[in-house]
């Protein structure tokens, strides 16, 4: 009888235990609605700060700069008409601008948009070898190509099948060539190239708030209006942008499509998403992913490659400069307001910068792509597993020869991912 009553005593208490972990549950989703309400009820102009609107103002001014004058070597390398060019410039940074309000808007972590910079690099090496439509049907595969592996989930399996060497090291290849006109523009231009040369090193040795490039190009600028009388072009009259009619090709798909596609895969949303993650963010990878397929598909009808998570940017805004964690948000909206207003003034802005001396403009892509080089070459290089994979896709990248009209970047990848897969497996 004592047993029985034993027994009953500690059935009793587990019910009771049982029933407190109930109620601390009940009690701890209570408290998340309640706080998620509070929140919700929060004005918006609250979550404003300096240091969230300053990391907006870095992250958009980084995107406008470099990138802006790689697009137009790009399309001037392409033929482009003046027409087209402002197309591809609408196009980018307003869908890029677009996507970079919705999502934190809709997610409220900072998923800042842009455009991909080594897509507009790898682009630089071939738009001379299609034609306008064929480029379009290539961008809106492309598209199409990152919103299935979104909606799959297949991305991490592509990006483990491609070694990061191979790709990171084709990438700097393609990016040296950009970084070695430094020398030549400074030997042209001595004052403006010296002056932003000296205060791009001092900055970084002794700067902690602004990125050393953006110091360079704001140096740089001033030097420039300092010392030379610009002869800028009128403003093109203004147009609405157009949707571009694709043509869709097996050329296309193999040597323009899957390599951007990849590109942009590995070097905007992998390194955009682990932004987030290192930073204790929970980004929604699918929707991300798959967002940034169809907003790169919008782009691409008005003439541009691409609309997706930037990496760099991403990293600026999410990072603690950006203020309190829950506000960080606030800094990838501004920085998507900022860009969506520069592609909606491409019109007037690209006649600008098409009035820059040559030698300028190949100062400014040096120095916006030199970090990004630096982070190629030291995920190319610093293991030892992939070493001569790795080196001989940076070798064919930068030889820049193309062969059955197939672009050196993609024969890098599949000289070095086969190299890889069966010599260094």
């Amino acid at each position: 009888m004592l047993l029985y009553l034993d027994y009953i005593d500690q059935q009793v208490r587990k019910a009771g235990v049982t029933q407190m972990r109930l109620l601390d549950k009940y009690s701890a989703k209570t408290r998340d609605i309640n706080s998620g309400q509070e929140w919700r009820k929060t004005l918006f102009f609250q979550n404003i700060t300096n240091q969230n609107v300053s990391s907006g103002l870095i992250s958009s001014t980084l995107v406008m700069t470099g990138p802006a004058v790689i697009i137009l070597e790009a399309a001037a390398f392409g033929g482009f008409s003046p027409q087209q060019t402002i197309n591809w410039m609408f196009a980018v940074y307003f869908f890029g601008g677009l996507f970079g309000i919705v999502m934190p808007l809709l997610c409220r972590i900072p998923i800042t948009g842009g455009h991909s910079i080594t897509g507009v690099a790898f682009l630089a090496t071939v738009t001379s070898q299609f034609t306008y439509p064929q480029l379009i049907g290539g961008y809106v595969m492309s598209g199409l190509i990152i919103f299935l592996i979104g909606i799959s989930g297949l991305f991490t399996r592509i990006i483990k099948w491609v070694p990061k060497e191979i790709i990171t090291a084709m990438l700097a290849g393609l990016m040296t060539g950009y970084v070695v006109r430094l020398v030549p523009s400074i030997k042209e231009m001595p004052l403006v190239g010296g002056a932003a040369l000296i205060s791009f090193f001092v900055y970084t040795k002794y700067g902690k708030r602004l990125p050393p490039v953006m110091v360079a190009v704001f140096v740089a600028f001033l030097v420039l209006f300092w010392t030379q009388d610009l002869n800028i072009s009128k403003e093109l009259a203004f147009s609405f942008p157009s949707l571009q009619t694709p043509e869709f090709t097996w050329i296309g798909l193999l040597t323009l499509a899957l390599p951007l596609s990849l590109l942009i895969l590995s070097n905007d949303a992998a390194p955009g998403i682990g932004a987030l993650e290192s930073s204790h963010f929970e980004p929604p990878i699918r929707k991300v992913i798959s967002l940034s397929g169809i907003f790169s598909i919008m782009a691409a009808f008005f003439g541009g490659q691409s609309a997706n998570i930037a990496g760099m940017m991403t990293a600026i805004c999410a990072g603690p400069d950006s203020g309190q964690k829950s506000k960080r948000y606030i800094a990838s909206l501004v920085s998507g307001i900022i860009i969506l207003l520069f592609g909606v003034f491409a019109w007037m802005i690209v006649p600008f910068i098409q009035s820059l001396p040559q030698a300028f403009v190949s100062l400014l892509a040096g120095f916006s792509l030199i970090g990004a080089l630096q982070s190629s070459l030291l995920i190319g290089f610093s293991g030892n597993q992939y070493r001569l994979s790795a080196l001989a896709a940076f070798i064919i990248a930068l030889s820049n020869v193309s062969f059955l009209h197939i672009s050196a970047p993609v024969w890098a990848l599949i000289f070095g991912a086969v190299i890889a897969r069966t010599v260094e497996k």
